[in-house]
């Protein structure tokens, strides 16, 4: 069976019961999408599947995960969007939620690793604790960038265990001067759909296209540790803790200088050139900073860069 047969069988089975749709029909729609139009697997799979969202009237999360179960799944073992899987795992860390339309936000570990998982307000689920471990049935996984994260629906079923789920340490540390403060760092926006955390680019976003952002902090730094370089993402908490600038100052920076970009450049003169340790998972090329140490004074960002760059 080929990779589109695959794919088409399994967005026909998740529709079963909500539209009259066969499994050539679905693979017809996405040999369109990938032969005619350079479309990506992944996002033709995206496209039909919101396609038939429409058709049925109804909402992702009410799709179910399929008639014959779902496989039990450890964390480290998610490499595909759009699937449904059920996971045993403990509530590492609870995040602040950006936005209302997120319940609850945070990671979930087990033996493999750590997560980031995603509860939606209209799911209507109960709350997860904090330090408990839970059986989670029928979440469905979704990737940006390639980092992968599982959302909880309103068929997802939660059950407390009484054993608690060991968390295994997929982390790693890196250290080295920071040379460099990437593009799109600062005061940055979002896309306000509930499903969505991309960076809106000119005010558009590349799912949703045209949308009121909601602000956001981040960084995109690049550390040099003398042999080789690592990029390094620091979310809003991180880079509110590295640089002492919150965002409600840092939208008051912007608007006093009528210009976003006054946010990136006061951190690049705070942080450029100084040596730092950080601590965190490792998503595709980046290193999530978890934790971060400042190590020692400030040295020649420019002369390091260029060092860098050739590498």
């Amino acid at each position: 069976m080929t990779d589109l047969r695959t794919h088409a069988a399994e967005i026909a089975e998740q529709f079963s019961d909500h539209l009259d749709v066969s499994t050539d029909d679905v693979e017809e729609r996405l040999e369109r999408l990938v032969s005619e139009y350079r479309v990506p697997v992944d996002e033709a799979r995206r496209s039909v599947v919101n396609s038939y969202l429409d058709e049925a009237g109804i909402e992702r999360d009410e799709l179910g995960g399929g008639a014959g179960g779902n496989e039990q799944t450890l964390l480290n073992d998610i490499d595909q969007d759009e699937q449904w899987v059920d996971v045993r795992a403990k509530v590492v860390d609870l995040w602040e939620p950006r936005s209302d339309s997120i319940a609850q936000v945070g990671l979930l570990g087990d033996e493999s690793g750590r997560m980031k998982f995603v509860s939606f307000t209209t799911s209507e689920l109960p709350e997860l604790e904090e330090g408990k471990s839970y059986a989670l049935g029928n979440v469905v996984t979704d990737e940006y960038q390639g980092n992968f994260s599982v959302k909880l629906n309103r068929t997802t079923s939660i059950t407390e265990l009484d054993e608690e789920i060991e968390v295994g340490d997929d982390s790693t540390a890196v250290e080295g001067a920071l040379v460099d403060i990437q593009s799109g760092s600062g005061l940055i926006k979002r896309c306000p759909e509930e499903d969505c955390t991309r960076v809106l680019q000119n005010g558009r976003c590349s799912e949703h296209g045209n949308v009121e952002g909601e602000f956001d902090l981040r960084i995109k730094a690049v550390l040099d540790d003398g042999d080789e370089v690592h990029e390094v993402i620091f979310n809003r908490e991180m880079t509110e803790e590295l640089t002492g600038i919150e965002l409600d100052e840092a939208k008051q920076m912007a608007m006093d200088a009528l210009d976003t970009t006054i946010v990136e450049e006061e951190m690049r003169g705070d942080l450029v050139g100084y040596y730092y340790r950080v601590t965190g998972p490792t998503f595709g090329r980046y290193v999530l900073a978890n934790e971060v140490e400042q190590l020692g004074a400030p040295t020649d960002a420019e002369e390091l860069l260029i060092k860098a760059r050739s590498m």
